[in-house]
């Protein structure tokens, strides 16, 4: 099945018609559980990954712990509607606190599926997301890893992994993603307006609009950012959400260069101020405005995962050479 988003509340040009040279695409992705294959795009699923190739796996050392679920039991858990139970770590010199631990297959992203994703070193079509499954330091840091390829030149291997290595234990839940497929749908999006994103006086144009707002309907007021800027969820390109940081620039560490936003990984579809991006599928036709959007977790938070404290995972990459290193913020 398609998602289709609506149409904005209101025109975001009519408003604001500087805003129109600011305008620009994202494809939001839309993912939902289901059953994808190692050919195709989705969050969650087997990653087309040739079986001589070493998955890969973090050597840091990791944060011990003293507690977590086990990966079948997770999955034993969601199937019955119930939350898994938590047990005891594995001990000292598992996998997880002492040797290598293999990273867990986010998603993968073929450009022939996804509109607007950005090519990668030598014109690489897929890329595939992965995260270290467990924390590190006394912040609780994460490690990401982002792997290119040729999509064609992968397909014409022999053979490939039928199921990933994985860690006996997790210390969270939201640690295993959900098998997702995708439904991709290019919707148009403007810049987070704050500090100088956008110029001064627009900006002030806007805030004055959501004053308006807030003064006339309280706390069913409309908002730039909630409702006219950047639709929630997983979507590849378009505009960096800074809901928790602010504005930053993001500048590739080898050369300098501005880095351009690949993709972001969100762990909810849809939250309080965000209800008017929820798609025309995901809607009670009977009703109207917040009460027509349908809950449940297969459409609130169908993939599972949590990105720091319920935040955006921004992954951008260097426009002048896509082979440098991507840049990972939390927003």
């Amino acid at each position: 099945m398609t998602r289709t988003t609506p149409a904005r509340p209101v025109s975001v040009e009519a408003l604001f018609p500087e805003l129109a040279s600011y305008r620009g695409r994202t494809t939001r992705l839309h993912p939902r559980p289901g059953r994808p294959g190692m050919g195709d795009s989705h969050v969650g699923g087997p990653m087309l990954w040739p079986s001589d190739e070493a998955w890969p796996v973090c050597h840091e050392a990791h944060r011990p712990e003293t507690e977590g679920y086990a990966p079948a039991e997770i999955r034993s858990a969601r199937a019955a509607g119930v939350w898994p139970r938590s047990r005891p770590w594995t001990g000292a010199g598992a996998p997880g606190e002492e040797g290598p631990v293999p990273f867990v297959g986010l998603g993968q992203f073929f450009r022939r599926d996804v509109p607007g994703l950005a090519a990668g070193p030598d014109g690489a079509d897929l890329v595939q997301l992965f995260r270290c499954p467990l924390t590190h330091g006394p912040h609780l840091e994460r490690r990401y890893l982002l792997r290119w390829r040729q999509a064609a030149e992968t397909e014409r291997a022999g053979r490939f992994l039928a199921a990933p290595p994985e860690v006996p234990m997790l210390r969270w839940e939201d640690e295993l993603p959900e098998p997702c497929v995708l439904h991709p749908e290019e919707v148009d999006t403007y810049p987070w307006a704050e500090d100088d994103t956008l110029p001064a006086p627009l900006i002030d144009l806007i805030d004055a609009w959501e004053d308006d707002q807030a003064a006339e309907h309280g706390p069913d007021a409309l908002s730039y950012q909630g409702d006219l800027s950047i639709p929630p969820g997983w979507r590849v390109g378009g505009f960096p959400s800074w809901a928790s940081t602010g504005p930053m620039t993001i500048r590739c560490e080898t050369c300098a260069t501005p880095m351009r936003l690949l993709l972001t990984a969100d762990g909810y579809e849809r939250d309080a101020s965000s209800h008017s991006w929820v798609p025309l599928e995901d809607r009670d036709p009977s009703l109207e405005g917040k009460a027509s959007a349908l809950s449940g977790q297969t459409i609130g938070r169908p993939t599972r995962l949590r990105f720091g404290r319920d935040r955006d995972l921004h992954v951008f990459t260097c426009p002048a050479a896509p082979g440098h290193p991507p840049r990972w913020v939390l927003s």
